[in-house]
């Protein structure tokens, strides 16, 4: 998949507004504006992540849990508690990488926000954000 992807990972109930102020500061502080944002399935029920989506003109798909899993051990960030709640250290690196494809890189890694997290892959096309 080509162009720059950022995946979410969140708490139940996340607001929208938190997931918006998260992503347009990681993307305003990198110079970068993903298309898409990738989220986990076992997230896809969160209205909050779509309506930040809207409001950002992102689309939207979700990230199944083999996908999520093959791509751990290569996430840089890990998370305990993530992990203890969700079976995944590292959910918004993951959707990111999962999401981006093979060969894909991490060009941001895990920002944190007010019960969200995000993180932007790509291609590697030797440019960093």
């Amino acid at each position: 998949m080509n162009g720059l992807i950022v995946g979410v990972g969140a708490r139940p109930g996340v607001l929208a507004e938190d997931v918006v102020d998260l992503l347009r500061a990681v993307f305003d502080a990198h110079g970068v504006k993903p298309t898409l944002m990738a989220i986990p399935d076992f997230r896809t029920q969160e209205q909050g992540l779509y309506a930040a989506a809207q409001e950002l003109s992102l689309s939207v798909i979700g990230v199944g849990a083999s996908a999520l899993h093959a791509v751990q051990a290569v996430c840089p960030t890990r998370s305990a508690k993530a992990e203890a709640a969700t079976g995944f250290a590292s959910v918004a690196e993951g959707c990111a990488l999962a999401a981006a494809g093979e060969g894909a890189r991490l060009m941001v890694r895990r920002q944190d926000g007010r019960g969200v997290t995000c993180a932007i892959a790509g291609q590697d096309d030797g440019e960093q954000a």
